[in-house]
């Protein structure tokens, strides 16, 4: 089972994704360090030798990668924070002594109880956390395989929220470079955006005014219940 998340760059879907696999105790993927890792180029490179076009072309072989195939989800890592030391629990992995539902347990409960994802689609041997790129569902092929072979939350943060977080790091954004004011452009692109992020979503979490651990608790309530 795949849990994908997916917003504006700067809503948290990576620390977010980060937490939410420490609470399920499951592995966690970035598609854009998968991007970065596969092309052997920083994602500003990738852009600056073949534009915008081109990138969507690599990003949706890297996420038709990661949905197809287990063995590349399955070589995802487990956080340090998943386990537990010094000895004598050195390598144990620290769900093994909590109450909350295990990966397998949380895919069952989730599975039985939305009929959007359909179950045949899905083993319960694994449940992973991929963060997706602020553009990945823009792309209409994409935006369908995340619907159909993954569980969507949508990040949902006001422009305000969003000009906060990205200050100072339009540089290493090229969807923010271009010259233009740091708010215009993030209302431009929200203004492209929005609707398909809501429209993918099988589920919308507000964060304004949240931090990243209450983020990833009200994600796993929102799902598990």
């Amino acid at each position: 089972m795949i849990i994908s998340l997916t917003g504006f760059m700067g809503c948290g879907k990576s620390s977010v994704g980060r937490r939410l696999s420490e609470l399920l105790c499951c592995r966690f993927m970035d598609l854009d360090e998968f991007i970065v890792e596969r092309e052997g180029r920083s994602i500003p490179e990738i852009f600056a030798s073949e534009g915008e076009k081109g990138f969507r072309e690599i990003e949706k072989t890297a996420l038709c990668s990661v949905i197809s195939a287990d063995s590349v989800r399955l070589n995802a890592p487990l956080a340090p924070s998943h386990f537990v030391g010094p000895s004598p629990y050195a390598g144990v992995r620290k769900c093994q002594f909590r109450k909350t539902a295990s990966p397998n347990e949380f895919a069952e409960i989730y599975l039985s109880q939305h009929s959007h994802t359909p179950q045949e689609t899905h083993s319960y041997e694994d449940v992973i956390i991929l963060s997706l790129g602020g553009g990945t569902v823009m792309t209409q092929e994409c935006a369908e395989m995340v619907q159909e072979n993954s569980v969507c939350v949508y990040l949902r943060a006001s422009v305000d929220t969003l000009v906060r977080n990205l200050q100072g790091e339009a540089e290493g954004r090229p969807m923010l470079s271009g010259g233009e004011d740091l708010r215009t452009r993030i209302e431009e692109l929200m203004t492209l955006r929005s609707a398909t992020y809501e429209t993918v979503a099988h589920e919308i979490i507000d964060t304004d005014g949240l931090t990243v651990d209450q983020i990833a608790e009200k994600i796993y309530k929102s799902i598990a219940d």
